[in-house]
């Protein structure tokens, strides 16, 4: 049970933290109702207004600008449709650093926009890309009468989150390639991503923040964009108490038949002491006592052995999973000590409770059969 509550806390934990890592936990763009988090935006001005709006709200950590625009990637005749991502370099690098599998981060130049982009492995490898390879990229006009244009580009780096998702689809940018393209002015963009202290108050963050908010802007949660990843994360709990309640139930069955043993090899001991007075609760507590002993020790054991397995898989990794299902290469470890240490005593407890009804068979023994009992 401390293995699996481990295990689970981990893997939502280490999966959220991916996502929101790449993509924020709140996004705050122009209402649209045709359009979702993950196609290109009407643009918005960026005012301190709004800016103001966003900062003085409770647990936040971070906001920056951001747009997208749809493109394709071309590199000798073989094309990739992506959707390219514009970050500002106020943007903390330091959350997208573990992602990078070779290169580096965008070079930001302050005179225009800085040619270079991060590529996600999946594409790099279908279109044979390397660090420092230039390509063409193509980006669609959404406006009738425009031609499509393209720009000349060079990778400066390649990474993988082991989010499908984002590794099909993202290539990152600087915003300012976006703004050009898009004929958007200096303070005109997308919208903003948002980074809060605790994924857990997300939606309360949100539902704050939209009610301040002008009536054509919208705040959404990273949630709302992916909700089948975060539905899946939630299952892992039901799985877990899957698991919780058949551990209980064997333990429990294992511990009622152990102290039934017990009563029965103490028959002539049980007998004797009713035949010089001894009351039936009195009884009860010697064996009760031997079997707090037992269930004391096995817990401890199980203690030992479940933080033992966790550290062995925190320091190694020895158990593999396969991140194009999983979205991470090996099962995450994360132990929260009020957790274990409420495991542990509710165990004992609930244990202690279901060894009360094995005693119980000590007030209908005979004295006299009792005794004679071989």
């Amino acid at each position: 049970m401390i293995a699996t509550l481990a295990f689970v806390n981990g893997f939502q934990e280490e999966i959220s933290n991916k996502i929101f890592s790449f993509w924020g936990h709140v996004h705050v763009q122009h209402f649209s109702a045709s359009k979702s988090l993950v196609t290109e935006e009407t643009p918005i001005l960026e005012t301190d207004t709004i800016l103001q709006t966003i900062h003085k709200q409770k647990g936040l950590l971070n906001a920056y600008t951001y747009a997208t625009k749809s493109a394709v990637i071309e590199k000798n005749n073989a094309i990739e449709g992506i959707l390219i991502k514009g970050i500002s370099k106020q943007n903390d690098f330091s959350r997208f650093k573990s992602f990078l599998k070779q290169g580096r981060n965008i070079n930001f130049n302050d005179i225009s926009y800085s040619k270079e982009i991060l590529v996600p492995e999946p594409i790099a490898n279908s279109l044979k890309l390397k660090v420092k390879d230039t390509v063409r990229m193509h980006f669609i006009s959404t406006k009738q009468g425009e031609n499509s244009t393209y720009r000349k580009l060079v990778i400066a780096g390649i990474y993988k989150t082991g989010i499908e998702e984002y590794d099909k689809l993202f290539v990152i940018s600087d915003i300012r390639l976006l703004q050009h393209l898009n004929n958007w002015q200096p303070n005109q963009i997308g919208g903003y991503e948002i980074y809060i202290d605790d994924y857990k108050n997300i939606d309360d963050f949100n539902n704050k923040l939209v009610d301040q908010l002008p009536t054509d802007w919208v705040s959404k949660t990273t949630k709302e964009s992916y909700p089948n990843i975060f539905d899946w994360l939630n299952i892992q709990d039901v799985n877990r108490n899957v698991v919780f309640i058949i551990m209980g139930i064997v333990a429990v069955i294992n511990l009622i038949t152990s102290l039934l043993v017990l009563v029965l090899e103490r028959t002539r001991m049980v007998g004797i002491l009713k035949a010089i007075g001894t009351p039936n609760w009195q009884i009860q507590q010697i064996f009760l006592f031997h079997a707090c002993v037992i269930t004391i020790i096995g817990v401890g054991i199980g203690l030992i052995s479940g933080l033992s397995l966790c550290w062995l898989q925190q320091s190694t990794h020895f158990i593999h999973l396969d991140e194009s299902s999983y979205y991470i290469s090996y099962a995450p470890i994360q132990i929260v000590g009020w957790q274990v240490a409420l495991l542990c005593v509710g165990t004992a407890l609930v244990c202690f409770l279901a060894l009360i009804i094995p005693t119980l068979t000590v007030k209908k023994l005979s004295p006299i059969k009792a005794i004679q009992f071989r």
